[in-house]
């Protein structure tokens, strides 16, 4: 497992964030390129599964493609938002969206000093996953593994289901009891679902 860390998140809280899916996606597949001495998949969780969409077809055409992409509570690439952009928000307003999503601690929402520190990545994500389009490239032709919570208010199952239209490979859908951070809460069956699906021959 190797997660990524984005610049203005977590380790890498001092690094100015990144606000689109091509500044991250290009040099994320060229480092990911770097490296692929064995069979790999990818995932993508929210904001995440936009990213590693794009990454997916920049590795396309690779000596290595990945293997499969998995995709997690978020709707189709293709598909407008249902809702109004949360990034333009005040800062009041954006913290209040956010918790209501839930998967942000209250014990750091309530905390303004350590906020102000994480809100620029924060804000940064939401930017990102607001303002995505398709960007231009190869079509996806990896198997690609949707997973996505019953409840989540984010992205309904249908939404989550039109995944199938962003490859030519083969598709699947799962559907978890559970809102948008369905899988904080159910690892072992998420790292069941992997395994599984990774074993399948397209």
């Amino acid at each position: 497992m190797c997660p990524v860390v984005l610049p203005g998140r977590e380790t890498r809280l001092r690094e100015t964030p990144l606000t689109t899916v091509a500044d991250i996606a290009t040099p994320l597949a060229e480092a990911i390129k770097a490296h692929a001495d064995r069979p790999y998949a990818l995932f993508g969780h929210s904001m995440g599964s936009v990213v590693a969409y794009e990454v997916a077809r920049r590795l396309t055409t690779a000596p290595r493609p990945p293997l499969r992409l998995f995709v997690s509570g978020r709707r189709a690439p293709h598909l407008p938002a249902r809702r109004a952009p949360l990034h333009p928000l005040r800062q009041d307003e954006f913290v209040h969206a956010v918790a209501k999503m839930g998967g942000t601690p209250r014990e750091l929402l309530d905390q303004h000093d350590l906020m102000r520190m994480f809100l620029p990545g924060l804000r940064a994500d939401f930017t990102v996953n607001e303002t995505y389009a398709p960007l231009p490239g190869p079509v996806l032709d990896c198997p690609v593994s949707a997973l996505t919570g019953d409840t989540d208010p984010e992205v309904t199952v249908p939404e989550v289901r039109a995944w199938a239209d962003a490859t030519v490979g083969p598709f699947s859908l799962r559907v978890f009891p559970g809102g948008h951070f369905y899988h904080s809460d159910l690892p072992d069956a998420l790292a069941d679902a992997f395994r599984t699906d990774l074993t399948v021959r397209p």
